[in-house]
């Protein structure tokens, strides 16, 4: 363990490393390493290695930074990423909506192409009737910069029809400033989803606007948690009964179901088959993509996603 704590109160230190952490934006113990590791080598004059930093370090300098951004209703939040179970680090406004914060790095046309993303990933066909998948290819990602707004259309407000349309060139602009700013993962299989940072900064808002009621008072919840960490999940398994809330992370089942001592969904009681995706695989396992694969001759794989959501149509 390195010598992390400052001679008196908030250091050059801490201040160093709060500016390195708002220039990073998201980080992890394993990217944080290098940087503690260079500024405590500074502070002490003397050579401390990125392995010699540890966890409990790393919390101490998230802890000291808390405390100076707490007043600027600023909190450096972590969840755990859905698939490698790393903690990663973001810093959250803690009262504003965090789609208004965006609003001063992004224009008008961009904040609107954002939340047709959300709304094609979340209140679209990829997430309708058996398909829990709640991302999106590369051309559908694209495409959506050339659609009306969901919200928009169900309205009938005609005014704001050309509000976020995005040519092709554009849209995959937005799309790589979204993926380096760490806003969206990208898939090996080209499929885009919300990464760890923007589950937690746009957590309230996605419940806000996607927990709601139909036209006929049925609540309905696009937004689902694991039923073991109570996080949100996006990429996991779900019961088999599509009616049924429950929802687990595929790294939370194994210990789950090892506790509970039966391999039944703690809800309804259905056996659970691991077989049911939430997520990527939701579309990838599907017939209608392996289908759209081997006619269309093993062609960019987002192409058979796209040609499978036509066919489905759910």
């Amino acid at each position: 363990m390195a010598d992390v704590g400052p001679v008196h109160g908030y250091s050059n230190a801490n201040r160093a490393f709060l500016q390195a952490f708002l220039a990073q934006s998201v980080l992890t113990l394993e990217t944080a390493r290098p940087i503690l590791a260079a500024i405590l080598t500074y502070r002490d004059g003397r050579d401390v290695e990125p392995q010699d930093v540890t966890a409990d370090d790393f919390n101490v300098y998230i802890a000291e930074a808390n405390r100076r951004l707490s007043p600027l209703d600023l909190e450096i939040r972590s969840t755990f990423h859905q698939q490698t179970r790393e903690r990663v680090y973001a810093l959250v406004n803690t009262t504003s909506d965090s789609l208004t914060q965006l609003a001063t790095t992004y224009s008008a046309d961009e904040i609107v192409y954002l939340k047709k993303l959300l709304d094609a990933m979340f209140d679209g066909q990829n997430n309708k009737g058996k398909r829990e998948a709640m991302c999106l290819s590369g051309i559908e990602a694209i495409q959506v910069g050339r659609s009306q707004s969901r919200r928009e259309t169900q309205n009938g407000n005609a005014t704001q029809s050309t509000a976020g349309m995005l040519a092709a060139r554009d849209a995959e602009a937005m799309l790589t400033k979204l993926l380096e700013e760490g806003w969206l993962e990208k898939s090996r299989q080209g499929f885009y989803s919300l990464s760890p940072r923007a589950l937690m900064e746009l957590k309230g808002w996605l419940i806000d606007t996607y927990n709601d009621e139909d036209e006929d008072g049925e609540k309905r919840e696009k937004i689902k948690f694991c039923h073991a960490c109570k996080e949100i999940v996006t990429v996991g398994q779900r019961c088999p009964r599509r009616e049924c809330p429950c929802r687990l992370h595929d790294i939370c089942t194994q210990n789950f179901f090892r506790v509970q001592r039966s391999q039944t969904c703690p809800i309804c009681k259905t056996e659970w088959d691991g077989q049911h995706y939430v997520g990527e695989k939701a579309i990838t396992t599907s017939d209608s993509y392996q289908n759209g694969r081997r006619k269309s001759g093993h062609r960019h794989r987002t192409d058979a996603a796209t040609e499978a959501n036509a066919e489905e149509g759910t």
